[in-house]
């Protein structure tokens, strides 16, 4: 979505008669892109959102709450001990430029009213948000500039602050017609055409919608495209030009506006600020304002989910795949110690028929094998030592790869169950829908030695405040005030993690099912929530949840179980297969061995039934 200048000016446009007079209340900087500002007008607490982010870049009223970091940054330290009781008294756009200004009447330590002024450019990368005095002098910028070649002003503490400049038209002081044809008539050559295949000539909406958006400040190439499409615009006559023309007056002036989603073979791909084809009486409030900001925060929200877990799951995959090639280097050294046994052999046979062998060197011999009907066998000898000596040797390599063995089958052993485990979380990952799902398998992973080297995703943001929680964790004066209540925390935390335990809960012929999300909660909901005399599902040797059926003592019919093991099916890796088996018994039969991964477990008297989730 393009948030232009036509966009930014009627957002502003709806919220600044509220605010202004407003006190600032509180400051809050939720990431390095945005500012939170708290307003108390008119008897009511308003939220403004400003975001500079290259790609989101806006500013709207917000009811969508986000965490605030434990430290507040530097930027927002200052502006808090700049505007916070301070006074609004005026909010202005300038034409349809991305720029909103904020007047701020404060208080100074003198007891004097000064005049500050917060500047929001929302320029794509180079957004920006900046903190002046009443003399237009820098105070400071959430992101300092400096000249270049492409920026052509300093954004710097003390430095004179410069409107930027644009060399685009400002729509909003053409009078007439007249003027905003004789602006584009000079782009409007045959070059906006496009031959068919009939040979005549067709207008090509995408040069028409780049010419005037490149010619005027605020246009943006969807709405202006968008604009082209509703005015059934065929060709570039002053008739239709005249109705573009209308369309954007009218865009400017009404206050019936909507976004209209846009499609592109029958898949939405984005939205664009249009007129309504309907004005109601009772128009909603803050209609723009609540749309962008649902917008955004489920945009938003769904790319941080995406990175987050994209992030993750490149780490486990990475882990996997080591682990992989551990196990194929562990299976290679396997094979290797298939021919320890033969050693040994050659070795008794030597050693047996040392009487009868001369002390001469030779590439080979050949004894009969008394373990094989005397057969005669040939033993590769090196030359380079006598007969004995080459039985020792082969004692050597029967008694080293004897004691690989040993230790590259627990090895073996070790990297399965840790490839198991691997998978597990891959599949986690996969079936995760929601932040929190994320972030409870970071837990997780967190906790297991195994991911302790490659444990490197932390949000940026929270990176500085780390170090200084570290920092007074680690003082004299927090491990004395603090002593006794961290025991109360630790006793406590238990407690608090397993009510942020949520499982899937389905309703199957009047009984509950319960459907694990991750691994800690598949082994809270079976050893913790679940009763022993309850059904316990899983898939059979297929990662997926561990399945509660809430049932006592109460027999619980076949039909019912098939239900409980179709949705367990559904819940696993297997989900898109015709014929699933799932294992099933009472949860007394569930147990966790000591040390096992979590959501590892074994059991028994279980009984299996083979599922199509797919099916009805």
């Amino acid at each position: 979505m393009a948030f232009d200048g036509i966009v930014t000016k009627k957002i502003v446009n709806e919220f600044k008669n509220e605010l202004i007079g407003g006190k600032i209340d509180k400051i809050f900087q939720n990431d390095k892109n945005t500012i939170l500002l708290k307003i108390y007008s008119h008897s009511t607490h308003y939220s403004l959102n400003i975001c500079i982010d290259a790609h989101n870049c806006r500013i709207h009223l917000t009811n969508n709450a986000k965490q605030n970091p434990p430290v507040a940054p530097n930027f927002c330290m200052l502006l808090r001990k700049h505007l916070i009781g301070g006074f609004i008294t005026n909010i202005e756009t300038y034409g349809l430029e991305r720029l909103v200004k904020i007047d701020i009447n404060t208080i100074n330590e003198f007891n004097e009213v000064e005049n500050k002024t917060l500047i929001i450019e929302l320029m794509g990368k180079h957004s920006n948000v900046i903190l002046l005095n009443n003399k237009n002098i820098i105070i400071d910028a959430l992101r300092h500039i400096t000249a270049s070649d492409t920026i052509y002003r300093d954004i710097l503490p003390s430095r004179l602050y410069r409107f930027p400049i644009s060399d685009k038209l400002d729509f909003t002081k053409i009078n007439n017609f007249d003027v905003f044809y004789q602006k584009i008539e000079p782009s409007l050559d045959n070059e906006i055409y496009l031959d068919n295949s009939n040979n005549h000539k067709v207008l090509n909406i995408e040069k028409l919608a780049s010419i005037i958006a490149n010619s005027f400040t605020g246009f943006s190439l969807s709405f202006v495209k968008s604009a082209i499409e509703k005015c059934n615009i065929q060709n570039t006559n002053k008739e239709n030009l005249q109705k573009l023309y209308n369309y954007f007056n009218n865009t400017l002036s009404l206050n019936n506006l909507t976004f209209e989603n846009l499609y592109k073979k029958d898949k939405l791909y984005d939205y664009v600020l249009t007129c309504s084809d309907k004005v109601t009486l009772n128009e909603q409030k803050y209609k723009l304002n609540n749309f962008i900001d649902d917008f955004y925060f489920k945009r938003e929200t769904s790319e941080t989910f995406t990175n987050y877990r994209n992030s993750i799951l490149k780490m486990i995959l990475d882990l996997l795949k080591k682990y992989n090639s551990r196990l194929i280097s562990i299976n290679s050294k396997l094979k290797e110690c298939d021919e320890m046994d033969k050693f040994k052999l050659y070795g008794e046979l030597i050693t047996a028929n040392l009487y009868k062998l001369t002390n001469t060197h030779t590439d080979y011999i050949e004894l009969e094998n008394y373990y094989d009907n005397n057969n005669l066998i040939k033993i590769p000898l090196d030359k380079k030592y006598s007969p004995s000596l080459n039985a020792k040797r082969y004692f050597k390599k029967y008694s080293k790869l004897k004691n690989a063995l040993e230790i590259v089958s627990a090895q073996k052993k070790e990297t399965e169950e840790e490839l198991d485990y691997i998978q597990s979380i891959v599949y986690e990952l996969e079936s995760a829908t929601t932040l929190e799902d994320i972030q409870d398998i970071f837990e997780e992973i967190s906790e297991n030695v195994i991911f302790k080297n490659d444990l490197k995703f932390t949000e940026k943001s929270n990176n500085k405040n780390t170090n200084n929680q570290n920092s007074l964790k680690n003082s004299k004066v927090f491990k004395s005030s603090h002593q006794k209540s961290m025991a109360n925390k630790k006793s406590t935390k238990k407690n608090q993690k397993e009510n942020s335990y949520s499982p899937l809960h389905f309703e199957v012929d009047g009984f509950d099912l319960y459907v694990g999300r991750n691994n800690k909660e598949n082994d809270w909901l079976t050893f913790t929530f679940a009763n022993k005399s309850d059904i316990w599902f899983h898939t059979k040797d297929v990662h997926g949840s561990h399945v509660i059926l809430k049932c006592g003592d109460v027999e619980v019919s076949d039909d019912t179980l098939v239900k409980c093991a179709k949705i367990t099916a559904e819940h696993s890796k297997a989900k898109n297969s015709s014929n699933v088996p799932v294992d099933y018994c009472k949860v007394k039969f569930v147990r966790k061995p000591n040390g096992a991964k979590p959501g590892m477990v074994i059991f028994t008297n279980n009984k299996t039934i083979y599922v199509n989730p797919s099916s009805t």
